[in-house]
């Protein structure tokens, strides 16, 4: 099988990315100790984030929203002026992180180009994502950038077909079970799954072993030897 397409997602696949919201979470936790236990407010906001996503969609900015709700839901009449704005302060600071990218990044991308198309797949907030990319300094090093939001089966079928390529030869990498690989394994592709600490619980999902096309690597450097043993 000759593999003409690989696609790869950004957030926590080139850059580390869960590390500066799960810090945002745990400032949040601190502001509102007044109002509720420290899991009371993680529980709160996980459900919160999850009810918000099909209105917010993925990304800092949505997050934000969510933790607003999520301290109005436990302070109540409680709540000040100025926790709302030590909050938004907090959402600011996560959309300015530094991007900081994983060991090998350059020379993955590098070695990935001579494989195959190397396509960037990643999902949340638009103007977010490409701020990442370009202090990344990656851009030039993909043939295209997909920016969608959410990555389901038919995302996969819909960009297979905007490159030109049947599913089965194409590659999708990424650190999310649920949004890249179980998809993209629906969608008829192959798919290399990096998993990365500090995951989100809504990204966990079944680890499909048994799928031909699946497979586990330690780490994003891996990709091109496994790329060419298909």
């Amino acid at each position: 099988m000759t593999i003409k397409l690989i696609c790869l997602d950004a957030d926590d696949t080139l850059w580390h990315n869960m590390r500066h919201f799960n810090a945002t979470e745990e400032a949040l936790v601190a502001m509102l100790q007044p109002f509720a236990d420290d899991e009371v407010t993680r529980d709160r906001l996980i459900a919160c984030e999850t009810r918000n996503l099909k209105l917010y969609g993925y990304g800092a900015k949505g997050f934000t929203l969510s933790m607003i709700e999520t301290a109005v839901e436990l302070a109540g009449d409680n709540l000040s002026k100025s926790l709302v704005s030590d909050i938004l302060a907090a959402g600011r600071t996560l959309l300015a992180h530094p991007v900081e990218l994983f060991d090998d990044v350059l020379e993955t991308l590098e070695a990935l180009s001579h494989l195959g198309k190397v396509v960037l797949v990643t999902k949340g907030d638009l103007l977010h994502q490409e701020s990442k990319l370009a202090a990344s300094g990656l851009g030039d090093l993909f043939s295209g950038i997909e920016i969608v939001s959410d990555k389901r089966p038919d995302t996969f079928t819909r960009i297979f077909a905007q490159y030109g390529v049947a599913a089965d030869q194409a590659v999708m990498a990424g650190d999310s079970l649920r949004s890249d690989i179980n998809p993209a394994l629906e969608a008829g592709a192959w798919a290399a799954y990096i998993p990365q600490e500090g995951a989100w619980a809504h990204e966990m999902g079944r680890v499909p072993d048994d799928h031909p096309c699946f497979h586990m690597l330690d780490r994003l450097g891996d990709l091109p030897e496994w790329v060419r043993s298909i």
